[in-house]
């Protein structure tokens, strides 16, 4: 590349040379995503704008991560707080923001060791290999991993092979052996999978990319007496169900089943990349120095804003609320979808609910969703079938009032278009 062609590129961030526009996002971008027409450029709370000024009530969260709303004051203090002390300091070194976060969570939790990490699928990566040492610890044959059909556990390699969805799997050459999925909320099947060379039992207290379908108590309580018996750690996936969105601090709580690794990520963070796997200081010790690492994980600015996060989340008032929205909500949705037909049935727990579209709409969640963000109103797909709901967790009722309100003009001409065809 010649030096005069060096000096006339333009500056990173040049007005005129800037994006602005939905359809550049397919040209700057790989096409692994294929995003809805919105170009979200400010928000506040539960409300959006785009780069023409409309406005759009959020009621997706960021896929759950908007746990405190967008702009949340007391995170951005302690993000710019923390930005004048320290960033980065890498884990060659102590970070007192680092310490802090970890001693909250133990102190909140079953857990005594704590690992950060950037995301869900990092996390669960840490967990999956941590179960694979203590497994292979103890047998040569002792490192199947047994998962429910229809779960997801995140991106990388080895948490697409324990999901079970193969089309996430599919077309990267073999996948990790020793994986056993079994049906999801099946006692029997579970029962039947797992033996003495089960290393883990990984599960999602709710599936929430398949149609937020809930585990049974009896279910999460099988795979913890299973677990036991067989010398096997229970492993729950809380990246989306874990920091408040039950309306428990952790799902775990509300099943009454502790297990012995518990990944989190998306509101401890609230959108600072931000994840961790909590365990049992007699399981972690299985990952001695060097065995597992991250450059940035636990860095000093995530962590800061975790700290303010998860103390804002603890509090009773708080997850108090959370109960409280899902019944208003909940009651709301049920409405809509009676007056109107749209909707088999909503489900979920506390503010992760899951609106199953009725016959008309099968294999049309991505639809509505589109259809959605035309009334002003952003939702979320899980699976073909169902509109999957998950707010900031401290959503105002007037924003759940003018987002329900948009959704009920969307099922009205929802039931319109079908009642014409």
């Amino acid at each position: 590349m010649s030096q005069s062609h060096i000096h006339s590129a333009p500056g990173i961030g040049e007005p005129h040379r800037a994006p602005r526009t939905a359809d550049a996002y397919t040209e700057v971008m790989v096409p692994v995503y294929s995003p809805l027409d919105l170009l979200a450029v400010r928000a506040q709370g539960a409300t959006v704008w785009d780069a023409a000024g409309k406005e759009y009530i959020d009621l997706s969260g960021g896929i759950a991560v908007n746990a405190l709303g967008h702009c949340n004051p007391a995170l951005i203090e302690a993000l710019t707080a923390q930005a004048h002390r320290l960033w980065h300091i890498s884990n060659t070194y102590k970070s007192d923001s680092t310490l802090r976060l970890a001693g909250a969570l133990i102190r909140l939790t079953f857990a005594e060791r704590v690992f950060f990490a950037n995301s869900g699928a990092e996390a669960n990566e840490a967990a999956f290999k941590l179960a694979r040492r203590y497994g292979l610890q103890q047998s040569p044959r002792k490192y199947e991993i047994v998962s429910a059909q229809n779960s997801f556990h995140g991106r990388s390699l080895f948490t697409v092979s324990v999901g079970g969805q193969p089309k996430y799997s599919n077309g990267f050459g073999p996948a990790i052996e020793g994986i056993r999925h079994v049906p999801f909320n099946d006692l029997g099947a579970l029962e039947h999978a797992v033996s003495e060379n089960t290393c883990a039992v990984v599960l999602e207290p709710v599936q929430g990319e398949s149609g937020v379908l809930p585990a049974t108590r009896e279910y999460l309580a099988c795979a913890r007496a299973l677990c036991d018996r067989h010398n096997a750690l229970l492993i729950l996936d809380e990246v989306q169900t874990g920091v408040g969105r039950l309306g428990t601090l952790f799902a775990y709580e509300h099943f009454g089943v502790v297990p012995d690794v518990m990944t989190i990520a998306k509101a401890i963070g609230c959108g600072i990349p931000l994840s961790a796997m909590l365990t049992m200081a007699r399981f972690a010790e299985h990952l001695g120095q060097g065995t597992h690492g991250t450059t940035f994980g636990g860095n000093s600015l995530a962590c800061a804003v975790g700290e303010a996060a998860l103390h804002a989340i603890s509090q009773p008032e708080l997850l108090y609320g959370v109960l409280e929205r899902h019944d208003y909500l909940v009651s709301r949705l049920r409405q809509i979808g009676e007056r109107y037909g749209v909707f088999d049935e909503v489900r979920g727990i506390g503010l992760l609910i899951g609106c199953v579209l009725a016959e008309p709409w099968h294999g049309k969640a991505r639809d509505v969703a589109k259809g959605a963000l035309t009334h002003g109103v952003m939702v979320l797909q899980a699976g073909q079938d169902v509109m999957r709901l998950a707010p900031s967790l401290n959503i105002s009722y007037s924003e759940i009032d003018e987002g329900l309100a948009r959704l009920e003009a969307l099922a009205q001409e929802l039931n319109h278009e079908t009642v014409n065809c």
